[in-house]
């Protein structure tokens, strides 16, 4: 049986903050290494579903048990989340909330400083996602009809490549995103950038 996938609805917010928490430690339940439950969520899931031109999609089965978060210009994104976003949650978290070095300060170091898309990649796949399941949804094809949704839909919307980062330690999800047409364009120590045209 697979899972329904459908637009994301405003009631399906906190259960998207909660798999992005279940997920959070290179696909790995993360609820355990951070003092505040909502914090990853905060940065990986809460933009994404204000962000006007953002595409958000669930997976639901006996409820919602994963999600697709995907922007078509991630520079519009980045400077959306700069002028409406990241103020509010720099008054709310401030620098030094948490212990240094802990899950919660680099996420909060994050927030006040985010990083931004390079521009080399940015310049052929502006587009951008997340993508995170709960283990029911996994091996079962509802991820690859989930993304392939988002990239239709990214696609409609005038995208021409898309990009994602993804953590060295997440192999499942680099296996998945090859078999989806995702190749390395960039790599770092701990993570790699992998991206497709549309």
């Amino acid at each position: 049986m697979n899972a329904t996938i459908r637009t994301y609805q405003r009631a399906d917010e906190q259960v998207l903050y909660d798999i992005c928490l279940r997920t959070g430690d290179s696909g790995e339940d993360a609820t355990d290494l951070y003092r505040d439950p909502r914090l990853l969520g905060e940065v990986y899931v809460g933009p994404y579903l204000r962000f006007p031109a953002a595409l958000a999609l669930v997976g639901d089965e006996d409820g919602v048990a994963g999600y697709v978060l995907g922007v078509p210009d991630t520079v519009a994104f980045e400077l959306w989340c700069e002028q409406s976003w990241w103020p509010a949650l720099r008054t709310r978290y401030p620098l030094g909330t948490f212990p240094a070095e802990s899950p919660d300060d680099r996420i909060v170091r994050l927030i006040h400083h985010p990083p931004t898309a390079s521009p080399d990649v940015v310049e052929r796949f502006p587009a951008h996602l997340h993508i995170d399941l709960l283990p029911r949804l996994q091996g079962r094809g509802d991820g690859r009809r989930l993304l392939t949704a988002l990239l239709d839909g990214l696609a409609s919307a005038g995208a021409p490549g898309i990009h994602l980062g993804v953590a060295r330690a997440n192999e499942r999800a680099i296996g998945f995103y090859k078999r989806m047409g995702f190749t390395e364009t960039e790599a770092y120590t701990h993570s790699l950038v992998m991206a497709r045209p549309l």
